[in-house]
């Protein structure tokens, strides 16, 4: 679903990328990544969703990574590979100084064998957080597609969890949306363990008439990854710290019980030029710590 007016979809974007995890050799494997787990109190480190730069990364895959860094971001969240290998997104992590906070990947990726080439792949880029950014309208049209999918993820979190790996998922405007007089927030989540994430996207659930506070403190210790994006109902072009979301409330929970681990910046409205609005995103969200 375009939540803005944009060319390239999110789905196609993974798509696009996803082609390595085929591919995937095992011979990179060298046991369980290192935890990003942050302590009480610890300052949370900021990451980027890729997704925000992603006609830049098409163009030049390489040059935007080091663009990334240079701009301040500690971290990145893969929406797509462009075709390289676990290998080579490695090692172009460590030439700029960038730690893996997630990828989004879709549901397939994580079913029957294609589970374990992911686990793989994403133990190799050093990543414990995958992510799943969409669901299809058929597979959550009523509640008990939603418990059903609630069954789905902690059957993979199981799974995934003795090789250091945790299952989540990413909002857009639909999961605040009633389904016979329930959010399906509140069944996913309401019927999922503590190791399957929930990754708000501020945005996109104030979009959908959401409250990111709200579930925030209902679910906490949830929120290991959270999308900060802006949403404003009466400017188009508001970016982070420049609309309607509560940020004083959002982050003292996250830096409090939410057990947040990385905020993640997304912006996708393309208001400025991208590189350009990501790094405005990042000024206004220091200014706000």
């Amino acid at each position: 679903m375009k939540l803005f007016r944009q060319s390239v979809s999110r789905r196609d974007f993974i798509r696009a990328g996803s082609g390595t995890l085929a591919a995937i050799t095992l011979a990179g494997k060298s046991g369980l990544l290192s935890g990003c787990a942050k302590s009480p109190g610890s300052r949370i480190p900021i990451g980027v969703q890729l997704y925000s730069v992603r006609r830049e990364c098409e163009k030049d895959f390489e040059k935007t990574l080091a663009e990334v860094a240079e701009i301040g971001y500690e971290g990145v969240e893969f929406a797509g590979y462009f075709g390289r290998t676990a290998e080579q997104l490695k090692k172009l992590l460590e030439d700029n100084g960038l730690k893996c906070c997630g990828t989004h990947t879709g549901l397939d990726t994580l079913l029957g064998d294609e589970l374990q080439k992911t686990i793989e792949f994403n133990k190799v880029i050093g990543n414990p957080n995958l992510i799943v950014p969409w669901l299809p309208e058929e597979r959550r049209k009523t509640r008990q597609d939603w418990l059903d999918l609630a069954k789905l993820f902690n059957e993979i979190a199981e799974k995934a969890a003795p090789q250091g790996m945790r299952i989540g998922y990413h909002n857009h405007d639909f999961e605040t949306k009633p389904v016979e007089g329930e959010e399906p927030w509140d069944i996913l989540f309401g019927a999922t363990g503590k190791n399957v994430i929930m990754q708000v996207d501020t945005g996109n659930m104030m979009m959908g008439g959401g409250d990111p506070v709200k579930y925030l403190k209902k679910y906490p210790g949830r929120s290991i990854t959270i999308h900060l994006k802006e949403y404003s109902k009466t400017n188009p072009k508001a970016i982070l710290g420049e609309g309607d979301v509560d940020w004083k409330q959002v982050l003292n929970l996250c830096s409090t019980t939410g057990g947040t681990e990385w905020y993640i910046i997304e912006e996708e409205k393309d208001v400025y030029p991208p590189l350009e609005c990501i790094a405005m995103c990042l000024k206004n969200l220091k200014a706000m710590l």
